[in-house]
């Protein structure tokens, strides 16, 4: 989650302020303010409100340092952490990818709660240090000891995308050795965690109980994307090249002549968008159409199609027992629009676009895709907005690859 207003950087991250950050902010002021000011009526109404303040702005600082512990273990990985934002439900740090092993998974997930429960410890210190129960200073320190508490006791909860799911998806990871099993059993019992809340706060019939219901709605809504974004994974990973590739190009002779191949190609009713051009039985490379704008017109009677064909061995391709993911790869590292897919000897046998993938992803997942939603992405060269498969296969290698 990256979004909002950026505020600054702490050790060199972004650190974000989303909107709904500010709702809470004002709640947690009324909230306290008014309890403080009919507990503590000797405080007056400047110093109740003040402390309240500063109460709400340090429960999102204990948050900021929680979601920070997180960000400094994994960074010591060497893995990029691109932002923390605070929000309505507390913090999130986005972190560009996972653990390689389930131990150093374990000591990102748990790095969150350990900073939580120190700081439990130090402001319960403080609690002692100042014995006046009354004192604004106690009162504070006391009630933001509790917070931190309960912040590391719920972040616990053995559930995604809780860091107790992220404990226990290590957990699995290292006594199976498949960090997508990890990630099903945590996603599986943080949709549990998630319905029990809702259920609970619908039925409590209470402001706190409503709080409690939307926090169950975000861990439920929260545990299923990162069950979906599994299977997606496992999905792209059991596919190979010849799973999504077509037929959708023509084979030419390579001994017309380039006026020939424009006239009954280009300009003809040929609707294929990919040329490979044979002779004597072989293939001998791709036509490279935007290359006859190099070429003079009055030399196209006389130049052979060999004047603008690329060999095969030139071109980007996979074969067809390739990984699927191979080729997404290729074609987002590269930014290609298709991908050549090759046989066993060496000829084409077929072509892939990211069109292709998406149906072979959709057949796969026995999901619906329209075809005017493929067409589309053929007709773009583009994924829709927000689905970026290169990202997600790119996961999936990186998940696929990782020992316990």
């Amino acid at each position: 989650m990256q979004g909002g207003w950026r505020v600054g950087s702490l050790f060199g991250i972004p650190l974000f302020i989303d909107p709904s950050w500010f709702l809470i902010l004002v709640f947690l002021i009324f909230r306290n303010g008014v309890v403080w000011q009919e507990k503590y009526p000797n405080w007056g109404l400047l110093l109740t409100y003040g402390a309240a303040a500063v109460m709400a702005l340090l429960l999102f600082a204990s948050v900021l340092l929680h979601e920070l512990g997180h960000s400094l273990v994994a960074r010591s990985q060497g893995i990029k952490v691109n932002s923390i934002t605070l929000f309505l439900f507390g913090g999130v740090a986005s972190i560009e990818q996972e653990s390689k092993t389930p131990g150093q998974a374990f000591q990102v997930a748990v790095a969150g709660p350990g900073v939580s429960f120190l700081l439990f410890a130090i402001l319960g210190g403080l609690v002692v240090a100042v014995p006046e129960p009354t004192h604004p200073l106690n009162v504070m320190a006391g009630n933001l000891a509790i917070v931190n508490l309960f912040l590391a006791l719920f972040n616990l909860l053995p559930g995604l995308p809780l860091d107790g799911g992220q404990i226990l998806k290590a957990a699995v990871w290292k006594a199976t050795g498949s960090r997508f099993k990890g990630v099903h059993w945590a996603a599986k019992t943080g949709k549990a965690l998630g319905w029990v809340a809702i259920i609970f706060g619908v039925l409590t019939i209470t402001t706190g109980g409503l709080w409690i219901a939307l926090i169950g709605w975000f861990v439920l809504q929260n545990a299923s994307s990162y069950d979906r974004l599994t299977e997606l994974q496992e999905a792209l990973l059991s596919l190979k090249a010849s799973d999504a590739m077509t037929r959708e190009f023509r084979v030419v002779d390579a001994e017309m002549t380039l006026r020939r191949f424009a006239d009954e190609y280009l300009l003809g009713n040929s609707t294929a968008e990919v040329y490979y051009a044979a002779s004597n039985g072989r293939y001998r490379g791709m036509v490279i159409t935007d290359d006859l704008h190099y070429v003079e017109r009055s030399e196209w009677e006389a130049q052979k199609l060999y004047r603008i064909i690329q060999p095969l061995s030139d071109i980007p391709s996979v074969e067809e027992s390739s990984p699927l993911v191979d080729a997404i790869q290729q074609m987002e590292s590269r930014q290609l629009r298709r991908m050549t897919v090759l046989s066993p000897a060496g000829a084409v046998s077929g072509v892939i676009d990211r069109g292709d993938i998406v149906r072979a992803l959709a057949e796969r997942l026995k999901m619906t895709v329209s075809d005017s939603i493929i067409k589309q992405i053929k007709d773009e060269g583009s994924y829709p907005p927000g689905f970026q498969l290169g990202a997600i296969a790119q996961a999936a290698i990186e998940a696929s690859d990782g020992k316990a």
